[in-house]
């Protein structure tokens, strides 16, 4: 049986969840790139946590996305390096071919240890050290993708008191990977990009 789809509509909700929050972290891979972007342009400057985006793209040296993100964001956009440090009001790519490990709230480490579901980053892997490290005091997100990365993580994610939203499948690009995590993780809401947008920016 599917899940009724929940939308954050509460205002005592909310903030119940804003007031946590220092780290949002958002997976996604293919058809995520216009949600990501849309996500950059409501975020008013400044916000009190971090904001860390893992997405699937092509193993190179270039820094394109992070440029593209960066033009339609007041908030600072840096990819990330090894032991750089974590800042609240900065939002932080993962680079391609690296997975994102998070040593402490106060820093990132690379590694660049086997592809997990033929993904490096994984989605999954970032969530899991996200959620060791933050608990409840992470929400993790899920975008549009073709893949199952993402959905284990996100049980850990569940398992150590954050908060879990997802793309609703049915506006997603790519439907496979959100309708795979809505089948299966207690979600705490499932919703349009557009509703996305604007309970993110609530936070």
């Amino acid at each position: 049986m599917e899940k009724n789809r929940i939308i954050l509509s509460d205002t005592k909700e909310m903030e119940s969840v804003s007031k946590h929050i220092e780290l949002v972290i958002i997976g996604g891979s293919a058809g995520s790139l216009t949600v990501l972007l849309d996500f950059l342009k409501s975020l008013e400057e400044p916000i009190r946590f971090s904001v860390v985006i893992v997405i699937h793209r092509k193993a190179s040296g270039s820094n394109v996305l992070s440029l593209l993100l960066q033009q339609v964001s007041a908030i600072v956009v840096e990819e990330i390096d090894d032991k750089m440090e974590i800042k609240p009001n900065h939002i932080y790519l993962v680079p391609a071919d690296f997975h994102v490990l998070f040593e402490n709230k106060c820093n990132f480490a690379l590694d660049r240890s086997e592809k997990l579901n033929y993904s490096r980053p994984s989605i999954d892997i970032a969530f899991r050290s996200a959620a060791e490290v933050y608990k409840e005091d992470l929400l993790a997100i899920l975008l549009s993708g073709a893949n199952s990365d993402g959905v284990d993580g996100l049980k850990y994610v569940k398992l150590n008191g954050g908060k879990i939203w997802i793309q609703d499948p049915k506006t997603a690009e790519v439907d496979y990977m959100p309708k795979i995590a809505v089948e299966n993780v207690d979600y705490d809401a499932v919703m349009s990009p557009e509703d996305m947008v604007l309970k993110l920016d609530q936070l």
